[in-house]
């Protein structure tokens, strides 16, 4: 008897100690301990907040620095080829990333100013995709019949529209629409033009995505439960929808995010977006291409720091979703 006593206590507190372990943890808990564990995850957030810090600092950076974007040394760039005197396209103590061909200005500071401009478009753009898509996707998924209905074909009729293109076509005219009402002038009102088409083409998936989910949640029982009680429209989408639909918004935010900078460097290269005297990361890269022979690290500099922005973004939101993943291991 004593024997089977000491094995079965033996036995059992493993299993005990796993389920003090895991108890009473909430889904936010257990999420951010799936992320922890992820180190890519965890280093790509640091780099991805580290970026966005800088950004958002870098008067400040510049200023401890003793950089300026706007200064010029000719003296430092020869007259005959307009490309720096110094090997590595100037790189040096004073310099670190070394200077622009042709006007000498410093590169560091230009990506760090530039960076600012990119990032704005990018999160207004994200911001206002998300929540056009929540919007109709509650909407439709909740209210169903002709607002669903509705909803539907105006998102069908968009998805079949070609979006580059008529970025791309609708460019100038509405630049120059938004300078006639007086709302924005010159890279002011290409900005405005670029997050407003961003959100018009961009608020279609996520909505399907969030009209799929509403639709499951309200054959839920705490939402039958809510009705049967007499809770208002209202009170059912903030107070018992909405909650639950804060995992695929997080996903879908830092998976837009990357996406919608690559899209402002894209279109500032294509010569829609931000122009000379302003300066964006898709200016940056497509000054750069014209010395891709002759000073490489210009072009280098200016592709890799877009490219490791965008894969941390990315990074950053596959781990996000796998660690909102409620079938991951805990």
């Amino acid at each position: 008897m004593s024997i089977e006593v000491v094995e079965g206590s033996s036995a059992s507190e493993p299993l005990l100690g796993a389920d003090e372990e895991l108890k009473g943890r909430s889904p936010r808990e257990l999420a951010w301990r799936r992320f922890r564990r992820n180190k890519v995850g965890v280093i790509a957030a640091i780099f991805t907040l580290g970026t966005l810090l800088s950004s958002l600092f870098a008067p400040l950076i510049c200023k401890v620095l003793g950089l300026d974007p706007n200064e010029l040394h000719l003296d430092q760039i020869k007259v005959s080829t307009g490309l720096p005197k110094a090997y590595l396209g100037g790189i040096s103590w004073e310099h670190p990333l070394g200077l622009l061909p042709g006007t000498g200005r410093d590169l560091l500071s230009q990506l760090l100013y530039g960076s600012r401009i990119s990032f704005l478009v990018m999160i207004l753009a994200t911001v206002a995709t998300l929540f056009v898509g929540l919007l109709t996707g509650i909407a439709g998924g909740y209210l169903k019949g002709r607002v669903d209905a509705t909803i539907g074909r105006v998102t069908d009729f968009l998805l079949a529209f070609p979006a580059f293109f008529m970025i791309v076509a609708l460019a100038e005219p509405l630049v120059d629409r938004i300078q006639r009402l007086g709302i924005a002038q010159g890279n002011g009102a290409r900005i405005l033009f670029l997050i407003i088409i961003l959100t018009f083409f961009g608020w279609t998936g996520f909505s399907r995505l969030i009209r799929s989910q509403v639709l499951s949640l309200s054959e839920r029982d705490f939402v039958t439960a809510a009705t049967a009680l007499g809770a208002s429209r209202s009170r059912i989408i903030f107070h018992e929808l909405i909650p639950n639909l804060w995992a695929p918004v997080i996903v879908v935010l830092s998976l837009s995010l990357p996406g919608y900078l690559t899209a402002e460097s894209v279109f500032s290269f294509l010569g829609i977006g931000v122009q000379p005297p302003g300066f964006t990361w898709g200016l940056l890269i497509s000054n750069s291409t014209q010395y891709v022979t002759n000073m490489p690290s210009f072009f280098l500099i200016a592709t890799v720091s877009l490219v490791l922005v965008v894969l941390a973004f990315n990074l950053l939101g596959d781990a996000v979703r796998d660690a909102l993943d409620p079938k991951a291991d805990k």
